[in-house]
C-alpha cells in the first residue's frame, strides 16, 4: 500500500490535506479489519505516530475513523444489503475499508455532500485497489445514494 503521506504531483497539484486524511482513515480501517486491537486508543496513538505529520494534522482522519468504528454495524448492514450477490466475507479488505468510510460519510456526516464521498471512494479505489474495484465500489455507492433523503451535491449545512 502506498504511504498515506506520499504526495501525488500532477502538475503543481499536491494531495490535499483532506485527501491525505481520508487516505490515513482508509488505511487505518483496513488495518483494523485485519487485526482488531484490544486497545483502540493505544492503536490509534501508534498509527498516528508513524505518519509524517503531527497527530493534530490528522484530526479529520481521526473523526472519520472513530465515527466509522462507532457505526460499523450500521455501515456493514448497508454494505451487506448492496452486495446481495457477493459474500460479505469475500469483499477485499481494502474495498471494505473504502466502502465503510464512504457509507459512514454518506449516512452520518451531513457536512460532506454524498457525491464528494462517492468521488473520494472511487479515487481511493483507483489508487489502492485493483482496476475493477472502482466499478464495484461505484455500483454500491451509486445505488445507496438513491436512498438518501438529503441533497447529493451540497452538504446539509449549506442549506
Amino acid at each position: 500500500m502506498t504511504s498515506p503521506t506520499t504526495k501525488k504531483n500532477l502538475g503543481n497539484f499536491k494531495m490535499s490535506i483532506r485527501r491525505e486524511n481520508r487516505v490515513a482513515a482508509m488505511q487505518y480501517l483496513y488495518q483494523w479489519s485485519i487485526n482488531r486491537p484490544a486497545d483502540l486508543e493505544a492503536d490509534l496513538r501508534a498509527f498516528f505516530a508513524n505518519l509524517e505529520r503531527p497527530r493534530d494534522a490528522y484530526a479529520f482522519a481521526e473523526e472519520l475513523i472513530r465515527g466509522t468504528l462507532e457505526k460499523v454495524d450500521e455501515v456493514d448492514a448497508v454494505i451487506r444489503e448492496y452486495t446481495r450477490n457477493w459474500d460479505f466475507e469475500r469483499v477485499a479488505r481494502v474495498d471494505l475499508a473504502i466502502l465503510r468510510l464512504a457509507i459512514y460519510e454518506m449516512l452520518f456526516r451531513k457536512d460532506i455532500p454524498p457525491i464528494v464521498s462517492i468521488n473520494e471512494a472511487i479515487d481511493l479505489s483507483k489508487e489502492f485497489s485493483i482496476p475493477d474495484a472502482k466499478r464495484f465500489i461505484n455500483g454500491i455507492l451509486d445505488q445507496f445514494k438513491l436512498t438518501l433523503n438529503r441533497p447529493l451535491r451540497t452538504s446539509d449545512l449549506a442549506l
